[in-house]
């Protein structure tokens, strides 16, 4: 499998590409801006309480409180084994204490940033947790020798450094010992640091940064299976590649600078799958297609044959469809971030083995997905219920915003319906207030409608309350907006 990385830089912007045999697989965007909180370390003032809610608002110097439930509260002492009544937020939290938080979860929509007390520094094949006291290894590395290895790699590095527990990560698999307490010692020299800055840190606000995206994806998401990263910018490639020579040098050698006239995301088709990943329906190569509804509960994916008959019977088309749809829906779960509940309602299938191949497909597609999921059997109405972490907003909460004119219903009131509102709102004015003539002032769809279609209506209804109704359109405002005047 190939895979580049691509990277476009503006002053306003930085976004990075993820192509995997010519096929942009994920995107993500970072404004100068709007950077994202997730990673970043804060002292923060506990402002509310909440006991019915488990919860407890903290200001941490942002527009709006953040969230820190309960369960996110590290409690001294504890094994992590569930035993035992856990104290309740009352006892753990008290209005206007001081607290050392990290963001797990940017602010989305009208909710606030979710944090937790458990503060994770990551570097590039460890994450270090310096209120915990235990050794893990990614659930990725299967291989029971390895993960042993590992573990015993970094007990040996722990003497003399400030303790706390560690996470090994995936690319760390292979890694020799020397790496990993070069890692080691890069964490703790930036807890330390971290320490500093909260000892001299009196107030509410930010004590640590987590790096921008570019260094980000370089640390979290590159693998040795990339082939190229290719950087538009003589700067960022001069900073990405004294960076990887540091941390990742087996990458170094992989990292070019674009310097051609031509976008580089318009070289490789990108702003177009960028374009397409804002759409409703995404088009299958076998003439069926998918529709995908993102709302504020859950997204919810539609399985259609649309134009594909296939060649031998109906069951084997949905069964065909059904699987040529799990890698599409796979691909764009990635492309456009998207998190928290979603549900699959696949074309219905009579063969349990369809279910079952269909299913195991979408369980091997996501292996390559970063953001962890959850998949559940199919339902008795043939839905597929699953989670994938949500982190950051997705693609479309970044890109856009909702209509103004429908306020992200994605319908409008037709013509016709709005005639009728009128209707109803000139016998009630007619019959509050006395005027010899009414005005309205609508959409110019409304209004040619209202003189043409229901001309025979609006007679009867000036004969009713033997007042003349005048029209008049009004350029502003859209199909759904109208006043009813008094003259």
């Amino acid at each position: 499998m190939s895979e580049e990385l691509l990277i476009n830089i503006t002053p306003q912007e930085t976004r990075v590409a993820v192509v995997e045999n010519g096929v942009l697989q994920e995107v993500h965007i970072e404004r100068a801006r709007k950077r994202g909180l997730v990673g970043n370390v804060y002292y923060g003032k506990v402002s509310r309480v909440l006991p019915g809610m488990q919860a407890a608002f903290l200001d941490i110097g942002l527009e709006r409180t953040a969230f820190l439930h309960a369960s996110d509260i590290v409690v001294p002492g504890e094994n992590g084994n569930g035993e035992g009544a856990r104290p309740g937020i009352a006892n753990l939290l008290r209005e206007g204490e001081m607290v050392l938080v990290q963001v797990i979860k940017d602010p989305i929509g009208s909710k606030g940033a979710r944090l937790t007390t458990q503060i994770s520094i990551p570097s590039r094949y460890l994450v270090y947790m310096p209120g915990a006291d235990h050794i893990g290894v990614s659930q990725k590395i299967e291989d029971e020798p390895e993960r042993e290895r590992l573990k015993e790699a970094v007990r040996s590095g722990m003497e003399g450094l400030e303790p706390g527990g560690y996470i090994v990560r995936t690319v760390a698999e292979g890694v020799d010992e020397e790496a990993i307490h070069a890692d080691m010692h890069f964490l703790n020299r930036l807890w330390l640091a971290i320490q500093e800055k909260i000892a001299a840190h009196a107030d509410i606000g930010l004590v640590h940064e987590d790096l921008p995206l570019v260094m980000r994806t370089m640390r979290d998401m590159v693998g040795t299976e990339i082939e190229r990263i290719r950087i538009d910018s003589r700067e960022t490639f001069a900073r990405v590649e004294k960076f990887a020579r540091k941390f990742i040098p087996v990458l170094a050698d992989r990292i070019e600078y674009y310097p051609g006239e031509r976008p580089i995301f318009d070289l490789y088709g990108v702003e177009d799958e960028i374009q397409k990943a804002l759409e409703r329906k995404v088009q299958l190569k076998s003439g069926g297609y998918l529709i995908i509804d993102q709302t504020e509960a859950m997204t919810t994916l539609d399985v259609n044959t649309g134009a594909f008959v296939g060649h031998r019977n109906l069951e084997e088309t949905i069964f065909k469809t059904n699987l040529e749809a799990t890698q599409a829906i796979v691909r764009q779960l990635r492309l456009r971030n998207l998190g928290g509940i979603i549900i699959i309602d696949f074309i219905d299938m009579q063969d349990p083995e369809h279910r079952r191949q269909v299913l195991r497909a979408l369980e091997k597609g996501l292996l390559k997905d970063h953001c962890k999921t959850q998949i559940s059997e199919v339902s008795s109405l043939g839905l597929v219920e699953m989670t994938r972490k949500r982190t950051r907003e997705s693609l479309e909460h970044v890109l856009c915003e909702p209509c103004s004119v429908c306020q992200g219903r994605g319908t409008l009131k037709t013509a016709e319906t709005v005639c009728y509102e009128i209707f109803r709102e000139i016998l009630r004015e007619a019959r509050q207030f006395d005027a010899s003539r009414l005005l309205v002032l609508a959409s110019q769809e409304v209004v040619d409608v209202l003189l043409d279609e229901e001309s025979t209506s609006v007679a009867e209804l000036e004969e009713f309350i033997g007042k003349e109704i005048q029209f008049q359109v009004e350029s502003q405002y859209t199909q759904e907006q109208f006043d009813v005047v008094l003259l």
